[in-house]
C-alpha cells in the first residue's frame, strides 16, 4: 500500500481502497467476531457493497482509514469519524478477528483521536457500542472514553480532548 496518510508505533493509517474489499468482506461478514458488534443492517455483504462503500468514502473524501500493520503488510482493520458537526464527531472502529487481542485498539484510537483534533478541530467524540462488548468498552475506557448513557441496546460513550 502507498499514501500513508499517518501513523501509529505498528499500524499505518491508509484511505480505504478497492484493493482491500476482500478484506473488508472477511472482517465485516463475520457475525460472531466483528459485525454483531457494529453494524445495525443484516449482511452478509457482498462484493458490491463493499466497492460502493469505498467509492462513496472517497468521493465524500471522508475521514475513514484502513489500518495496516507495518510489519507484515497485513489488513488489521478500519477506523472512521462519522456525522461531524459543531465540534463533535462519532468514532467508529471494527478489527478483524484474526488481530483481535493485540492491543491495536488501545494503540490506534489515541493517535486517530490526535487527528480529529487537528484536522477537524473535535472538542468532543461520542461512540456507541453493545453492552455485551465488554472487551471494547475497557480499550474505549483505557483511551479516555466514559459511559454518559446506556439502553438495552446501546452503550453510549464520549471523550473531551480537553480532560486529558
Amino acid at each position: 500500500m502507498t499514501d500513508r496518510i499517518f501513523e501509529s508505533k505498528r499500524i499505518g493509517f491508509f484511505r480505504v481502497s478497492e484493493k482491500l474489499v476482500r478484506d473488508y468482506l472477511v472482517m465485516m461478514n463475520d457475525e460472531e467476531n466483528v459485525g454483531r458488534f457494529i453494524r445495525n443492517c443484516a449482511g452478509p455483504f457482498t462484493e458490491e457493497d463493499e466497492i460502493g462503500w469505498v467509492r462513496s468514502k472517497l468521493e465524500e473524501n471522508a475521514p475513514v482509514f484502513s489500518m495496516i500493520e507495518k510489519e507484515t503488510g497485513d489488513f488489521v482493520g478500519n477506523i472512521e469519524f462519522m456525522d461531524i458537526e459543531n465540534g463533535v464527531g462519532e468514532l467508529g472502529i471494527a478489527i478483524t478477528a484474526d488481530k483481535q487481542d493485540r492491543g491495536y485498539g488501545s494503540e490506534t484510537i489515541p493517535v486517530f483521536l490526535e487527528y480529529g483534533i487537528r484536522e477537524f478541530g473535535l472538542t468532543r467524540v461520542i461512540l456507541k457500542t453493545r453492552p455485551y462488548n465488554f472487551r471494547a468498552i475497557r480499550v474505549y475506557e483505557k483511551c479516555g472514553f466514559r459511559e454518559y448513557d446506556r439502553t438495552e441496546r446501546d452503550v453510549f460513550m464520549e471523550y473531551f480532548p480537553e480532560e486529558l
